[in-house]
């Protein structure tokens, strides 16, 4: 039980038992019944037909700058994608038949349905910059909006996989873009077949209705942004039974990653770590917050970063007190410090990092106290990593807010007639109100349906994210010290030998280094 709350243990958690064999399991997939309007088999000669066919997103031929040569997407192959949705649904087949043998029931097939993103919209014809559905893009490597996948395993342990894409359209290419179009996926992606969006109905209904023993079918319908799709899910299947979500098995998926994953977490948060230092050391009274969110945008882009994972937090001042602050538009000023908060996307895979430095240059003597102290706590969390304190995310937070509490009573900010650890949890907690950790991935809070009170293990990337916010206008501590917001954030990889990972240790953060990059350049 955790010192500050306790973790509620649901019916998800509890499936969780059932679901660690994810990053381990693998399946061979077989076709099954439904026929297939697009060809099937790969073409030997097809890679060769990317010269002379335009696709819906970049491939080695066009952008051999961002996908190497036998890869779908940046770091990632057809292979990599074929394989996780096997996994996936051998997964969820074994699942469900311990569930129906438990309860005595006929083990049914499964419909699984991702749907992408779909594009969105500022203002009349003015889009937002597109970003996919993280778990469309995790099981297909699809980049295109307005897209389904459906996934099927039948009582034979059948296994297909369905693209219903956008069809080829001279008219809307030559506004929006290439298309992959129907024809082209089943190789591009490496799947068993493909439609017309416009005929997810019709298939649907084909699938659901092949047999008297009706599919179990999963789609989840808050996070579809496809009206007509989730409006004909729910009117073929709904009728028959509970649709249900799949997104727990995907994310339980996602919390481990491969070693192409981690690879790709090790690129953006190299990129994101030598763009921040570069903000630091550039950085000067006067600047706006606005001109440092600019700087960090613009050199992790030009490090081939996609675009910011987040929209970042840049804090000046007593800014910095404000947890969630990203007006960013204050300017600096001499004496005060910057906290920003800022990360990438790049190959898909986001970095997360905060960093905290006094924009003259000068740490003052209150601002070299709490920096030490969260600094030195900072280390201390990573240390403790798969340990004692630290064996799971909540158990961190327990250990950062009873360390905090201890830290600031020896600098008197916090009473000394405390002593046990709850009383230290509740003073440090005060100061740092905020989780100490969050997973991290594709999705920047990432896989949000597993619980913080699972174990660490190989595989898994979260961040560590201590800090103090003392607002200039709070009594109950040394004037010195108010106004003052620090938060030091690294991201960490479990590795295989169950070894910690510093991904972001490239971005600068020991007090005498930051003072002599700034130094140097002022």
């Amino acid at each position: 039980m955790s010192i500050l709350k306790n973790v509620r243990r649901t019916h998800l958690i509890r499936a969780l038992g059932k679901l660690d064999h994810f990053a381990s399991i693998s399946s061979t997939a077989s076709s099954s019944d439904v026929p297939s309007t697009a060809t099937v088999p790969l073409r030997k000669n097809f890679m060769q037909s990317l010269r002379a066919d335009t696709f819906g997103q970049p491939t080695y031929v066009t952008h051999p700058h961002l996908v190497n040569e036998g890869e779908l997407v940046t770091g990632q192959t057809m292979d990599t994608f074929r394989e996780r949705r096997e996994r996936l649904m051998t997964g969820m087949k074994n699942f469900h038949a311990e569930n129906a043998k438990r309860e005595d029931q006929k083990i049914k097939s499964s419909v699984v349905i991702v749907p992408s993103a779909s594009k969105k919209f500022m203002s009349d014809k003015i889009p937002y910059v597109f970003r996919q559905n993280t778990d469309f893009y995790y099981l297909s490597g699809c980049l295109e909006p307005d897209t389904v996948l459906v996934m099927t395993i039948n009582e034979k342990d059948d296994i297909k996989s369905i693209l219903f894409m956008r069809p080829k359209d001279k008219h809307a290419e030559m506004w929006d873009g290439a298309r992959t179009g129907v024809d082209n996926a089943p190789n591009f992606f490496g799947i068993d077949e493909a439609y017309s969006v416009q005929q997810f109905n019709e298939v649907l209904k084909k699938l659901v209705e092949r047999s008297n023993c009706k599919p179990t079918v999963w789609f989840d319908v808050p996070s579809s942004n496809q009206s007509s799709i989730t409006a004909d899910v729910q009117q073929i299947a709904g009728g028959l039974q509970e649709i249900k979500s799949p997104l727990v098995f995907i994310q339980s998926m996602r919390l481990f990653k491969s070693d192409c994953e981690q690879e790709l977490m090790r690129r953006t948060c190299q990129i994101a770590s030598r763009a921040i230092n570069e903000v630091i050391s550039e950085s000067k009274p006067g600047l706006s917050e606005h001109h440092l969110f600019a700087a960090v945008d613009y050199k992790c882009r030009m490090k081939n970063a996609s675009f910011l994972a987040y929209p970042p937090v840049v804090a000046s001042g007593n800014n910095a007190t404000t947890i969630h602050y990203i007006s960013n538009t204050q300017l600096t000023k001499s004496g005060e410090m910057v906290l920003m908060d800022a990360g990438c996307e790049y190959g898909a895979y986001t970095s997360d990092i905060t960093r905290t430095w006094p924009i003259d240059g000068n740490f003052t003597q209150p601002q070299k106290v709490l920096y030490d102290v969260i600094l030195q706590l900072q280390k201390e969390l990573i240390g403790t990593l798969t340990k004692t304190g630290g064996e799971t995310l909540d158990e961190l937070f327990d250990t950062m807010c009873i360390k905090l509490g201890k830290y600031l009573q020896e600098v008197g900010i916090v009473p000394k007639d405390m002593v046990d650890d709850i009383s230290l949890a509740k003073a440090g907690y005060k100061f740092c109100p905020h989780h100490v950790s969050h997973y991290l991935g594709m999705d920047v809070h990432d896989t949000p349906l597993m619980p913080r009170s699972l174990r660490l293990l190989p595989g898994m990337v979260c961040t560590v994210e201590p800090g103090i916010y003392i607002s200039q206008d709070r009594q109950d501590v040394p004037k010195e010290f108010r106004g003052i917001g620090i938060r030091i954030e690294d991201d960490v990889l479990i590795t295989s030998d169950n070894a910690v990972e510093v991904l972001t240790a490239e971005c600068v953060k020991e007090r005498e280094e930051i003072e002599n990059i700034l130094l140097a350049k002022h």
